[in-house]
């Protein structure tokens, strides 16, 4: 059974939302100290986070920002607030989604079902280890490792990479990527693939790997190996 930590200071929706969790048999956490909430994702260990923008003490960034210091657990915003720049703040952050309130809780149940399943079980019949460009890839390890070093992605990192390797030198359209991460492309702009791909490539870009991720303007993206370039 998933554990999911739901960050949210409106009891009344919390325990909505909660019921709602509860009735797809996932066990639900919340907080009880929202100055310390570090302590709770540290004894709970959850599978999935839900967090608020709008909290007591600390918003849901810091705690964004916190809890990504210390895991790659995927994290899901949940806020009334609509500026793009909110969105576009939780992806670089290393939030896997983003939901708008008022939501339909329909969606958030779907949201939830799509990113246990795509991060826990995307990998499950996938060889681990990989090799391009000379570095070795281990999907289930989440890491990339060459002569200059090594780095940790996210899981939708890892997930975007994988994709664009699988189509090696092809391009893999922006639409193939959107409906991949996200089952239901309705609720996505545009943008947040946009953020997600270039923060992959910022990642990449610390073992000197940014440059063999290539953009297609009006297509999508393409993995290609060094001798391509």
């Amino acid at each position: 059974m998933f554990k999911l930590l739901l960050i949210e200071d409106d009891l009344t929706l919390f325990q909505e939302i909660k019921e709602r969790l509860v009735q797809w048999s996932y066990d639900v956490y919340g907080i009880d100290d929202f100055s310390n909430v570090m302590r709770t994702f540290t004894e709970i260990k959850p599978d999935l986070v839900i967090i608020d923008i709008q909290l007591p003490k600390f918003d849901g960034f810091h705690w964004c920002r916190m809890i990504r210091s210390h895991s790659n657990v995927p994290i899901l915003f949940l806020s009334s607030r609509d500026h793009p720049t909110d969105m576009v703040m939780s992806m670089q952050l290393g939030a896997d989604d983003f939901i708008q309130k008022p939501f339909h809780f329909e969606v958030l149940v779907a949201k939830v079902q799509a990113t246990l399943r795509r991060v826990y079980n995307y990998n499950a019949d996938q060889v681990s280890l990989k090799t391009w460009c000379g570095a070795t890839i281990d999907f289930e390890r989440n890491t990339i490792q060459n002569d200059i070093g090594s780095i940790e992605l996210t899981k939708n990192e890892m997930f975007i990479l994988k994709l664009l390797i699988e189509q090696k030198n092809k391009i893999v359209t922006r639409d193939h990527l959107i409906n991949s991460l996200w089952d239901d492309k309705r609720f996505i702009s545009d943008n947040t693939l946009t953020v997600n791909v270039n923060r992959l490539r910022k990642r990449l870009e610390e073992i000197e790997l940014g440059q063999y991720i290539e953009t297609k303007v009006g297509q999508g993206y393409r993995a290609v190996e060094e001798e391509s370039l």
